[in-house]
């Protein structure tokens, strides 16, 4: 398992989540800061999320993953991982930019938590009005 040699670097960002992704030549080990990916994301929707790139690619097989996320959420971490790969992926074949995109997984999403604003309890959530 252990991943040396020759391997593709890309990194995936999402809200606060930042993740390195590395696509090593092998067997489709895939390990997230120093765990298995099924341990670290133990829900099966964020599993789903990272495996997606490699899915639409044919590509499951082909590469070990090795992945440090750090910042953010469990589901903002997968977003991360999912565009880190996806990336990578594109760097070893820029002919699959065309599926990637059409799946949407070379886009960054850009939504981020929105600041608290004065006079408000939150971003938007204003204190109730009262009449008298």
């Amino acid at each position: 398992m252990a991943m040396e040699g020759k391997y593709i670097e890309a990194i995936g960002r999402r809200k606060q989540s930042s993740a390195r992704v590395r696509l090593f030549s092998g067997e489709g080990v895939f390990v997230v800061n120093g765990k298995p990916a099924d341990q670290y994301f133990s829900r099966d929707i964020d599993l789903r999320t990272i495996l997606t790139p490699l899915k639409v690619t044919d590509s499951e097989g082909r590469f070990d993953v090795s992945v440090k996320v750090s910042g953010g959420g469990v589901t903002g971490q997968a977003g991360a991982v999912s565009l880190g790969i996806a990336r990578a992926l594109l760097k070893d074949d820029p002919e699959l930019r065309r599926t990637l995109r059409q799946h949407g997984l070379l886009t960054r999403d850009a939504r981020v938590k929105e600041r608290k604003k004065p006079g408000l309890k939150r971003a938007r959530k204003a204190p109730q009005y009262t009449k008298r």
